[in-house]
């Protein structure tokens, strides 16, 4: 029987880089950043968990079906909180963690860290030793508590070199997906209009 699993998506950000403007609803090919990521995820995770900064933002996400809503915990320590936040209300012990600015992710390769993690901690993308991609990636929930009940740092890098991780080569994505276009990640205004002129 296939394990099930878990999606979680952060959209808490400040938005500083973008002009204050929420990311999750940017435009990419007509459709919102988040109608992408949900439509992705759901072909290939069980459940989906949006977490937000606050009640107000969760609010922002109330007519998409199928999701589920949780507030940071923990404020003012970055990506960390967040995550926190969605693992605790998570259902399933395998989940994969993003942010709500790549528009692009393939499910073929979050199905593919799925079946990387094996009996590691952690299943997560890396372009080199020190360059590794911890918001796309899949963690145990386990872990991640265990983690969190004494964290040393702040840092999603410290964090996943903490956890008996296992380091995915992007080489070894590209059979999947030749130009990485998973990774493709918009932090400002100026991104945002090149993503749409890249992409038919």
């Amino acid at each position: 029987m296939r394990e099930e699993t878990s999606a979680l998506i952060l959209v808490g950000g400040e938005a500083r880089r973008s002009g204050g403007k929420e990311k999750y609803f940017f435009s990419y090919k007509g459709r919102s950043f988040i109608s992408h990521l949900v439509e992705t995820l759901s072909t290939v995770t069980d459940e989906i968990i949006i977490v937000a900064r606050d009640d107000v933002q969760c609010g922002r996400f109330s007519d998409i079906p199928g999701i589920r809503t949780v507030c940071d915990q923990v404020r003012g320590i970055g990506p960390l909180g967040g995550i926190g936040a969605g693992v605790e209300a998570a259902t399933h012990d395998r989940i994969f963690v993003t942010a709500c600015d790549m528009p692009c992710i393939r499910s073929d390769i979050v199905r593919y860290l799925f079946e990387e993690l094996h009996d590691a901690d952690a299943a997560v993308p890396c372009w080199s030793e020190d360059m590794f991609e911890p918001l796309h990636a899949v963690y145990r929930r386990d872990a991640i508590l265990g983690y969190l009940t004494s964290p040393t740092s702040s840092s999603l890098r410290a964090m996943v070199r903490s956890l008996h991780t296992r380091f995915v080569p992007v080489d070894e994505l590209r059979v999947i997906d030749p130009d990485l276009v998973t990774f493709t990640n918009i932090n400002d205004l100026t991104e945002l209009e090149a993503i749409n002129g890249s992409f038919p």
